[in-house]
């Protein structure tokens, strides 16, 4: 369980990133895009790369009820995180369909068809402890913040200016919920540097994107949006795991340190379990 300190320290965290957020970064997908600036001749790469993403954002409903439930016994300030990332994650849902309708890609009939297709498949947490999940934030809200800049840059290339504000809006919020996850992680490695060294290894070598094996159709989009700049192993490491290590202070060798020290342990717990089971009975 989290300290008082902890918790604490949080509740100010994110009274702060919540003050912020209401001062300086809210804004409005019917009125804060340019949808008079729509381009309807951008390729149909760059529509079906936005109905991917609004797919991935559309398991809105199991990113909410699963981050609760591994957030219940965690804090306040965690459970109050969830509930306001997801009011920001439903508005780059409703920017990108928006977009879709607007710009003539997809009829509302089609995103009808979409949502409904989307909701056969359940997201489910990848990991199951408030730390672990945490780290996954951190990963995951900077991997979506980088999609979504090379995404404003290709809208940008094509003239679709609605479509590059949309992208833009949303990396924006993207990036700001890996900086508040970012503070967290701090905040967990205060509390217990080694065993959060170990999550973020872990987390780490089993990352992979939320929307993965759940949009409908994911193994035929997945070449367009390889294209269009989806993050591969390489550009994780490079853009997104070892900058954060940098900005969490924590340095690659701690790792190396961390897993080492685990494993022997682990085979050290092995040698004396075999030794046990080959052990006779006392009289």
């Amino acid at each position: 369980m989290p300290s008082d300190q902890f918790r604490e320290k949080l509740h100010r965290e994110f009274l702060d990133f919540f003050d912020n957020a209401e001062q300086n970064r809210r804004w409005n997908p019917l009125r804060d895009i340019p949808w008079e600036r729509v381009n309807p001749e951008t390729p149909e790469s760059l529509a079906l790369c936005a109905e991917t993403f609004l797919g991935v954002e559309g398991f809105l409903p199991d990113y909410i009820s699963g981050g609760l439930q591994v957030f219940r016994n965690a804090s306040v300030a965690q459970r109050w995180f969830v509930a306001n990332w997801g009011y920001e994650e439903l508005k780059h849902s409703m920017a990108l369909q928006l977009y879709l309708i607007r710009s003539g890609k997809r009829t509302e009939e089609q995103m009808a068809d979409y949502q409904a297709e989307l909701m056969k498949e359940r997201w489910e947490p990848p990991f199951s402890t408030a730390r672990r999940i945490t780290i996954y934030g951190v990963f995951q809200e900077m991997a979506t913040f980088v999609i979504y800049l090379r995404q404003e840059k290709a809208a940008k290339k094509v003239g679709d200016e609605a479509l590059a504000a949309v992208y833009r809006m949303n990396a924006r919020d993207e990036v700001a919920h890996a900086r508040f996850y970012e503070l967290v992680v701090r905040a967990y490695l205060e509390e217990d540097r080694d065993n959060t060294i170990a999550d973020i290894a872990y987390v780490a070598a089993n990352f992979k994107m939320p929307g993965v094996g759940i949009v409908p159709d994911y193994d035929a989009r997945i070449a367009v949006m390889r294209d269009a700049g989806q993050i591969d192993r390489d550009l994780f490491l490079q853009k997104i795991y070892l900058p954060t290590l940098r900005r969490l202070g924590v340095e690659r060798s701690e790792i190396t340190r961390v897993i080492s020290e685990q494993r022997k342990a682990e085979r050290a717990a092995r040698r004396s379990a075999e030794m046990m089971s080959r052990a006779e009975p006392a009289e």
